[in-house]
């Protein structure tokens, strides 16, 4: 089973929240992480099955990170807010190192995190590991 983590700044929360209700029935085949609070909202607001992680600040980001550098995340869908400042801008940068530096499917905004589950679905993606076929 594929793995996919979400993760949405605070400003970012309720479109994270709009694109899972829109994509539910896609993203059903994939085991799911979330930081905190988003995956508090995801589990509330849908019938999907979310492992949540510790908040993004408190070391959620952390921990998607170190499962990316430990090969056990496929992709990262994380909504971010390019318009507000934030205190742990430096665990996001990390999180984001990582997720470059070992060649993750990353998506970071909701017209990307789209294509990314349209290639997903039809295998078209280039990687074996994300199709929920596999």
């Amino acid at each position: 089973m594929p793995s996919l983590a979400l993760v949405a700044h605070d400003q970012k929360k309720d479109q994270m929240i709009a694109w899972v209700k829109a994509h539910e029935a896609a993203l059903e085949p994939f085991r799911l992480y979330a930081t905190g609070t988003t995956g508090g909202r995801i589990v509330a607001e849908t019938g999907l099955r979310v492992e949540r992680l510790k908040s993004g600040p408190l070391g959620g980001d952390a921990q998607i990170g170190a499962m990316i550098a430990e090969g056990k995340l496929d992709a990262l869908v994380f909504f971010i807010d390019p318009l507000s400042a934030l205190p742990h801008d430096v665990d996001v940068k990390s999180l984001l190192r990582l997720a470059i530096l070992y060649d993750t499917l990353l998506a970071v905004n909701e017209a990307t995190a789209s294509r990314l589950l349209e290639a997903a679905a039809t295998g078209s993606n280039g990687s074996e590991t994300l199709s929920p076929q596999t």
